[in-house]
């Protein structure tokens, strides 16, 4: 059985989108909610599934 996973590290997250972290950092980021409880910082797949539809509609629009 697989292991379904509702939350990602950072690299973790930066890996799922085909960066390094500092990319992920510098254009991906800001533009998501993350989940703090004291220094561990979880990123929600959601909000990774979210940025990505964002921001591909947004590449697709300037080709046209």
């Amino acid at each position: 059985m697989s292991e379904l996973r509702l939350a990602l590290s950072k690299a973790e997250a930066a890996e799922a989108l085909g960066m390094s972290v500092d990319s992920f950092e510098r254009y991906v980021q800001d533009e998501i909610r993350l989940v703090r409880r004291g220094r561990l910082r979880l990123i929600p797949v959601v909000e990774l599934e979210r940025w990505l539809a964002e921001n591909a509609g947004r590449v697709l629009e300037e080709e046209l």
